[in-house]
């Protein structure tokens, strides 16, 4: 997969009936997985949404979350742009580019889930995610 732009959207709490709204809408495949699959603790928030992934026959993706535990949930300040793919390189350059007369949220660096990640706000208030994966495929 070359790298990769679009929305990420964020929750509270019902991201699974968002997207799984959005699969009717748009068609697609949507795949979900849980903080609980993703090796987070057991509790109230385990069956909810880590990421998800709806990809459409026209090309389209949109992912969402639910709102990590620990983390206020903003209406309004629920959408990022996210920047995913392979190539580390590539990814890394964006990542310090939009990073650097911003303000980092979440290093760029590995996470539970086995990928390179990281959240920023740049100059202009805009929220990006940036996730190299790991392996191809």
């Amino acid at each position: 997969m070359a790298s990769r732009l679009n929305p990420y959207i964020t929750f509270a709490d019902n991201a699974r009936q968002a997207m799984e709204s959005y699969r009717s809408v748009l068609g697609g495949t949507l795949t979900v997985n849980t903080f609980g699959e993703s090796g987070a603790p057991a509790g109230p928030d385990a069956d909810n949404i880590m990421h998800s992934m709806l990809e459409t026959d026209s090309g389209f993706t949109l992912m969402a979350a639910d709102t990590p535990p620990r983390m206020e949930h903003q209406p309004g300040n629920n959408i990022a742009v996210s920047l995913s793919g392979y190539d580390a390189e590539e990814l890394r350059g964006y990542w310090a580019k939009l990073s650097d007369s911003g303000t980092v949220s979440v290093p760029l660096e590995m996470q539970m889930w086995d990928d390179e990640f990281g959240m920023c706000v740049d100059q202009f208030g805009i929220g990006w995610m940036v996730n190299i994966a790991q392996t191809n495929g």
